[in-house]
């Protein structure tokens, strides 16, 4: 009888010791905390990862690109570059090499790249570089270390190869060219989004957008590449913007839920990004 009596008291404890593991676990898988901030695009059966400030970065060169009607190989080409030069961050010093290099893509006033400030400018030294590189006869079909190294003249020029999968993988989703394949898990925004300021960056990248505005949602009417490039790059800005939920092509990506795109709105020829309530 007693050995019966401890064989329950002994269940009775696993029991409450499992209880309490898998409430302390779903306590901790819905934790804010617990989120590891970043952003990912597939293409095909490749799969690379940024920071969410890099893939913001990532999304303002691409735009760029887009904005002055140029291939998606010089996003390619550009996004590497700039991972190589400076990790895809607007960084304000240099290196023994160029003590005076600055910004994305690490461009030298010495070398008439602009002043400190144009070249600190992502808009600025995103042009800046474009505008070398169009000049560089068949960039298009360069390997990315020839073309960089056209553009950039770095002391290092096979240095810019490591980087040309991701280069490839994310000018490939923020072009508009792969649908559905740039996904950012974000922890939920502490403060409310603004449209006027989504359409004010969309601008900044894209150049003028017709965007209808209605309460906390922006509407645009896209199709095809260009939606898509707008809705990852409205993604990829996110964390920045406030931004809980993108809807195109009948797909949507929705911040709380962190599944990345799944079915959902109607399709649609528009892309609606919608950002976060105000605090009560």
């Amino acid at each position: 009888m007693r050995r019966f009596r401890r064989a329950i008291v002994a269940v009775l404890a696993l029991a409450l010791v499992a209880g309490a593991i898998y409430a302390i676990v779903a306590v901790l898988q819905r934790s804010e905390t617990l989120v590891t901030e970043r952003c990912t695009a597939v293409v095909g059966s490749e799969s690379h990862e940024l920071a969410t400030d890099q893939a913001a970065n990532a999304s303002l060169i691409t735009a760029i690109s887009l904005k002055r009607g140029l291939p998606p190989r010089a996003a390619s080409i550009a996004l590497a570059t700039a991972m190589q030069e400076s990790r895809l961050r607007n960084i304000n010093y240099g290196d023994d090499a160029g003590p005076d290099s600055r910004g994305l893509f690490q461009q030298r006033p010495s070398q008439g790249w602009g002043t400190e400030a144009q070249i600190m400018d992502p808009v600025y030294a995103s042009n800046a570089f474009y505008d070398g590189l169009v000049k560089v006869p068949g960039y298009e079909t360069m390997e990315i270390t020839q073309a960089a190294q056209a553009v950039q003249r770095s002391a290092f020029p096979r240095a810019y190869a490591q980087h040309e999968p991701m280069g490839r993988a994310f000018a490939s989703a923020l072009t508009g060219h792969s649908a559905s394949s740039l996904n950012c898990e974000l922890r939920m925004p502490e403060a409310a989004g603004d449209p006027a300021a989504v359409v004010d960056e969309l601008t900044t990248a894209f150049g003028t957008q017709a965007a209808t505005v209605q309460g906390r949602t922006i509407q645009l009417e896209l199709t095809g590449t260009q939606a898509w490039a707008v809705a990852h790059w409205a993604v990829a800005n996110a964390k920045a913007l406030s931004i809980t939920q993108v809807d195109v092509a009948g797909q949507t990506w929705n911040r709380e839920k962190r599944d990345g795109w799944q079915a959902g709105a109607a399709s649609s020829d528009a892309v609606t990004i919608t950002v976060s309530a105000p605090t009560t």
